[in-house]
């Protein structure tokens, strides 16, 4: 599965960042349409989450991945065929939802398949989606540096084709045991109902938490760099060459951090490191306003830095809790809901970040605050709805 990982977050790396190039390029679209169109398309996408986790507790998820990367690759593909925005904001929208759906189901193999070593797995996993991404970025910079249409199409041609070899290599893959199936057949007893994530306020409240501790995504890619160009005395390219050490930091760091949530206990005790750290991190972000560019520079490094370890330590806590809080026999459908937090936070984050911008230096010690106070408010919040530790099965499956 990792393999499949790496050659869908290089895909991935290769359009995410020319999508608005290639529209405005290629297609001939104007600013304000592309912005309307990325917007329309991924507020469909939203619904793929939710949609693909309830059908995966009801058919096997190696079948419904293939069918989800056909999918994403038509879509690319039928992106080349049209400059009509009608048919280009479909096809993107068709694109976006087989992306969050994709996603979800991904996570529910990657969760069933990895047996007792989840969290290390999943911290495994993120380091490889960080090596596709900056192999497919590195070669998305290499077209634009002739961009022509051709190179862009080329990429977007590139996009399409990750997905269909993802589909080839999933066919290798063994399909993991349910844990639904599992109950219902382990002891002859009658099999437990589906229960709905819908109407469980705590499984709701915690998709909610997790979306604004999520919020440390918009701040590394939104706010710090308008916060440099606009507050600060620091050089502007700076931005890129933090991007590049957040990527860093996560390929060198998050599979040595994975051990300290090895456990359901021991990844919730890491919201309170992670509370300190989002405190820390606003502090340096917001002290980056005052001084000459040197100490403009390495306040803004700090930032860096914190906020990263915010996201490693985050992305343990997320994975391992979003899955513990999980009924078995719905866990497909609860997967499904708790990834409306990125969605959430993929829409209303950058808007959160450009008004602390706005707002100045105390915006940001004001949000540090709320991302503190909201891990104090989760980690109370899930204390009692968490399953007592026990032996976790083992890989279920070859991946």
């Amino acid at each position: 599965m990792l393999w499949i990982t790496l050659v869908d977050k290089t895909g991935n790396g290769l359009w995410a960042g020319t999508a608005a190039l290639y529209f405005t390029a290629v297609a001939g679209l104007g600013i304000a349409e592309v912005g309307l169109l990325i917007s329309l398309s991924g507020a469909v996408g939203i619904a793929g989450s939710p949609v693909a986790g309830r059908i995966a507790d009801r058919m096997p998820l190696t079948r419904l991945l293939i069918v989800l990367q056909l999918v994403r690759a038509l879509a690319a593909f039928a992106l080349l065929t049209t400059d009509a925005y009608g048919l280009l904001l479909l096809y993107a929208a068709v694109g976006s939802f087989g992306d969050r759906a994709a996603g979800v189901v991904t996570k529910l193999y990657a969760a069933r398949v990895s047996g007792s070593d989840r969290v290390r797995y999943q911290a495994v996993n993120r380091t490889v989606s960080n090596v596709g991404f900056a192999l497919g970025g590195i070669a998305a910079a290499a077209a634009l540096g002739v961009a022509t249409s051709g190179a862009y199409r080329a990429l977007l041609i590139g996009d399409a084709l990750s997905y269909l070899a993802v589909a080839a290599l999933t066919l290798r893959c063994g399909e993991p045991s349910a844990p639904s199936r599992v109950v219902a057949g382990s002891d002859g007893a009658s099999p437990q109902a589906p229960r709905s994530p819908w109407r469980d306020r705590t499984y709701l409240l915690y998709t909610a938490s997790d979306a604004v501790l999520s919020l440390h995504d918009s701040v590394f890619r939104v706010g710090i760099p308008l916060w440099i160009v606009h507050a600060t005395t620091a050089s502007e390219g700076l931005a890129p060459l933090l991007m590049v050490l957040n990527s860093a930091l996560v390929v060198f760091f998050q599979v040595p951090l994975a051990r300290f949530g090895a456990t359901t206990e021991a990844a919730r005790d890491l919201l309170r490191p992670l509370a300190v750290t989002f405190v820390l991190g606003a502090a340096a972000l917001a002290a980056s306003a005052v001084g000459g560019p040197w100490f403009a520079t390495a306040a803004l490094c700090a930032t860096a830095v914190l906020l990263t370890l915010a996201e490693m330590l985050h992305s343990i806590v997320s994975w391992e809790l979003s899955v513990a809080l999980a009924p078995d026999e719905s866990q497909g459908a609860y997967l499904g809901v708790h990834g409306l937090a990125q969605s959430a936070q993929r829409s209303g984050g950058p808007l959160a970040a450009t008004a602390a911008v706005a707002a100045g230096p105390m915006a940001w010690a004001a949000l540090g605050a709320v991302l503190a106070a909201t891990c104090w408010g989760q980690r109370r919040l899930v204390r009692d709805h968490l399953p007592a530790e026990q032996p976790r099965p083992a890989a279920s499956a070859k991946a």
